[in-house]
C-alpha cells in the first residue's frame, strides 16, 4: 500500500503485507476506504490509518466473497 500526503510525501514500505492465502479480493478497496476514513475520524493519522486499513484487507481478502470483518478480527491480527 502507498500513503500520498499533500506535502509530497509518499510511505511505500511502512505498510508491509503479510503472506496469506487470497480467496477473493472482492472488497477489499471498501474495506480499506471505511477502516481508513473511521480511524481517521477517530483521531489517527494518515500512517496510522493506513497501517489498520491495510490490515484490514488482509482479513478480507482471506475470506470467500464479498467479506465483512469484525472489531475481533482486527484486534486478533494486531
Amino acid at each position: 500500500m502507498n500513503l500520498f500526503e499533500r506535502n509530497d510525501n509518499t510511505t511505500h514500505t511502512a505498510f508491509p503485507t503479510e503472506a496469506r492465502e487470497v480467496f477473493d479480493v472482492t472488497g477489499a478497496g471498501d474495506t480499506v476506504i471505511g477502516v481508513f476514513a473511521l480511524s481517521v475520524a477517530s483521531g489517527a493519522t494518515f500512517k496510522e490509518a493506513a497501517a489498520l486499513a491495510n490490515h484490514a484487507a488482509g482479513i478480507a481478502v482471506g475470506k470467500v466473497g464479498t467479506a465483512t470483518i469484525t472489531q475481533d478480527e482486527l484486534r486478533e491480527a494486531l
